[in-house]
């Protein structure tokens, strides 16, 4: 069957209509995008320039808070001039790259938090084969490899979301083109599809969830014959990382495994993991490390002197 799509662009209904809330929101949401970009910024410049951030952990965090900033950029500025503009439009080739550019984002995260979780595992419970198992090599190899999984984990989403017709109503409401908004626009019968996108995005998630779960439960278990001193050090540095886990994943379970059907909380469960969790995730992790800390206090007292 040839497909027919003879919607141009479409039309974001956004968080509210109230002009009086969408005032409010527009500066609280300029805040949050501001302490994001800076916030992330800041740690990738201080863990980049500073020796003593030299360890896998780091590195990877460096790469997280990247992720967390061109997840939030790809999102965040559309919202927030849309709070103010009459007209709340999107074209579609602008909805497709928005969904692939969230799901691409979104799954290089998914794959850096399991490789953080490992790296989190092997320096805790085999500390002395922890810089020859996580050596630079293994390192580059495993961002590689986030970075393939969510291209081809955005791909497949994109390719199907784009084959499908759209012949009208092009009304989303929601502020970001997101998949299941999309698929109550479409014109064919895509029950089917919302299978797919629970499988491929939903269980996704649960499945590394559950991957994570596990590993910090062997972590835990593998802390009862530490000293006070090395459990107090590793739940400190976990503590931090499950935050962030939590933080992410379950709003995604939340969103994407579930039959095709859109509930009112949607949108807010929608802004908590695009435009807070990313800013929480550079407090979180300078909060609860004190090496991040110092470095960052050495770092600004030599720019300022």
């Amino acid at each position: 069957m040839e497909q027919v799509n003879n919607v141009t662009e479409f039309i974001l209904l956004g968080l509210t209509q109230n002009p009086e809330v969408q005032k409010f929101l527009f500066v609280v949401f300029v805040v949050i995008y501001c302490l994001t970009l800076v916030g992330n910024f800041l740690i990738v410049v201080t863990i980049t320039s500073s020796p003593a951030l030299g360890s896998p952990m780091y590195f990877f965090l460096s790469f997280l808070s990247f992720i967390d900033g061109c997840c939030s950029s790809t999102m965040a500025p559309k919202m927030i001039f849309d709070l103010l503009a009459k007209k709340k439009t999107i074209s579609f080739s602008g909805c497709m790259a928005q969904l692939f550019a969230e799901h691409f984002f979104g799954g290089v995260e998914i794959i850096l938090l399991t490789v953080m979780a490992y790296d989190r595992y092997v320096a805790i419970c085999w500390p002395l084969h922890y810089m020859i198992t996580m050596n630079r090599r293994v390192c580059g190899l495993l961002v590689s490899m986030a970075w393939a999984g969510g291209l081809f984990h955005a791909l497949i989403q994109i390719l199907f979301m784009a084959w499908l017709p759209f012949c009208g109503p092009n009304v989303i409401d929601h502020f970001i083109c997101d998949l299941f908004p999309l698929l109550k626009l479409s014109c064919a019968d895509t029950r089917v599809f919302g299978l797919f996108v629970a499988a491929n995005s939903g269980l996704m998630c649960v499945l590394i969830f559950a991957v994570l779960v596990t590993s910090y439960v062997l972590i835990l278990c593998s802390l009862k014959t530490r000293s006070s001193k090395e459990q107090r050090k590793a739940l400190s540095t976990c503590a931090a990382h499950i935050t962030v886990v939590i933080l992410f994943f379950v709003p995604c379970v939340f969103v994407y495994l579930r039959p095709m059907i859109t509930f009112p909380v949607d949108k807010a469960v929608a802004v908590f993991y695009t435009v807070v969790t990313p800013m929480l995730n550079p407090l979180i992790y300078t909060l609860r490390n004190t090496e991040v800390k110092n470095a960052m206090k050495k770092l600004w007292s030599q720019r300022i002197i």
